[in-house]
């Protein structure tokens, strides 16, 4: 949780100025956009751009208004990243019947998709389903309501569908979820067979007949069945708990991830075309990926490597009461949660370099005594980006809400404050500092406008994690 910071009682002075109007200046913004289409984290950002092409895509998409069974209370979205809830449902319906007939519909994977502001890299993160969790109550698609529950996570894709996934995996995160796709067995197969098969490395040699898995030792291409059996099977490979299968899965994806970012399937527009088009027809969706969303999304995926695309799973330890099931591990899930929700925007290109005679070497952020006020209208800005701060060493000694909005953000700093400036200017990069006569001596004044202030990332942002497995990766590492 992020901490809140107490002002000084000497510091804290209801008398600090107003923050003044901003200059009539801003910064050129770019436009943000991510994709998520296929089986799990097809990231594919090919040259096919026609309006046509995508409207064809789009009318191939099954959708889902989830927007009124989400509840009021949700995460407030705190950046400009963008996070997807992938579902693969067990569901023997349809195509699926052949797989034999189980009553209910449940959330066989799980994974948390979030891609960083500009699509510069993605993580997956995988909630195992055997995990106890605590549920907030659901709406059915009847219109009945299913009260809170505490069980296994999977279970609340049966109390409500996707919509009843999606607001848990928020309530037990706090991170701020945008989209979902959904797919199931058949569905899984027609994106691997449209990639051309996905490679795969196979410890030993494997022959189960009960799950029609036949599979030689090493380095092998897989289709359809096969493929959806060994991402299935608990029990011929691995220890049969669900955690080896999500790393056997998580592997799996990496190989999909690879295989569709590839160069040469990006630029053949047929083979790009039979990928998502395959994509579009196996997956359920929310109405908010519209086509507009993902042309936008295409456009700024183009260039995402396979190297910057990684999966983890959520740190869990074993369940007291039952030692088949695991729970959060909470002191080392909540800083993955976290990383995720304040994963701001990268750094902007430093800044033309500025005559020597004008250059203030920075204080430290201990030495910075700063206020920080929201003049942007979206409410709780101040606070969040005061705490943020904060953990970064920085004196709060203010924390409020201007009179007036304003659209640019700026900082303005008093006399003997210039060195405090710079520092600020450091935390929260395209601002450029200026003197305000009306501050006080020795402070600094963050003014939020409209436009947000995105604090600089301090990388790693999201930490790299014991066991996580990259996209690029040798895919007979240890197998």
């Amino acid at each position: 949780m992020q901490r809140a910071v107490a002002p000084s009682p000497v510091l804290y002075a209801d008398s600090a100025p107003t923050p003044p109007e901003p200059p009539v200046r801003g910064r050129l913004w770019r436009v943000l956009g991510w994709v998520s289409i296929g089986l799990s984290v097809v990231l594919v950002a090919g040259s096919l751009t026609a309006y046509g092409f995508w409207r064809r895509l789009d009318g191939q998409i099954d959708r889902e208004d989830v927007g009124g069974k989400l509840g009021d209370h949700r995460p407030p979205k705190l950046n400009n990243s963008l996070n997807i809830l992938l579902m693969g449902s067990d569901s023997r319906a349809g195509e699926n019947a052949r797989y034999g007939a189980e009553a209910g519909q449940r959330s066989d994977t799980t994974i948390l998709l979030h891609i960083s502001p500009g699509g510069e890299s993605a993580i997956g993160v995988s909630f195992p389903r055997d995990s106890m969790v605590r549920m907030p109550p659901c709406k059915r698609r009847n219109g009945t309501t299913v009260p809170a529950q505490f069980g296994m996570i999977n279970a609340a894709f049966s109390n409500g569908g996707p919509a009843c996934t999606w607001k848990t995996i928020e309530s037990l995160t706090k991170i701020h979820i945008d989209h979902y796709v959904e797919v199931d067995f058949a569905g899984f197969k027609r994106v691997v067979d449209a990639l051309g098969g996905v490679e795969i490395c196979v410890p030993k040699r494997i022959d189960d007949p009960k799950a029609e898995l036949h599979l030689r030792a090493g380095r092998q291409i897989v289709h359809g069945d096969q493929a959806l059996g060994y991402v299935r099977t608990r029990y011929v490979l691995g220890d049969g708990s669900d955690l080896d299968r999500i790393k056997r899965q998580q592997a799996f994806m990496a190989s999909v991830v690879k295989k569709a970012t590839d160069k040469g399937m990006l630029t053949d527009p047929g083979r790009t075309y039979d990928f998502l088009s395959a994509s579009t027809k196996s997956i359920k969706a929310d109405k908010g990926l519209s086509l507009s969303v993902m042309q936008r999304l295409a456009g700024s995926l183009r260039g995402m490597s396979a190297g910057k695309v990684r999966f983890v799973t959520v740190p869990v330890e074993a369940y007291p009461q039952d030692r088949n099931r695991v729970q959060f591990a909470q002191a080392a899930a909540e800083p993955l949660f976290r990383s995720i929700r304040e994963d701001n925007k990268l750094p902007e290109p430093a800044p033309a370099p500025v005559p020597a005679q004008n250059k203030v070497p920075p204080v430290p952020p201990a030495q910075v005594r700063l206020g920080v006020f929201n003049a942007s209208g979206t409410g709780g800005l101040a606070q969040r980006t005061a705490d943020q701060l904060a953990e970064r060493g920085f004196q709060i000694v203010k924390v409020g809400t201007a009179k007036k909005r304003f659209a640019r953000t700026q900082i303005l700093y008093g006399a003997g404050a210039e060195r405090q400036a710079a520092r600020t200017a450091i935390a929260v990069p395209g601002v450029q500092p200026r003197p305000w006569a009306s501050a006080r001596p020795g402070y600094v004044y963050l003014v939020i406008g409209r436009e947000g202030a995105d604090l600089r990332v301090i990388n790693p942002t999201v930490p790299k994690m014991a066991g996580e497995i990259r996209a690029d990766r040798d895919i007979c590492a240890q197998t």
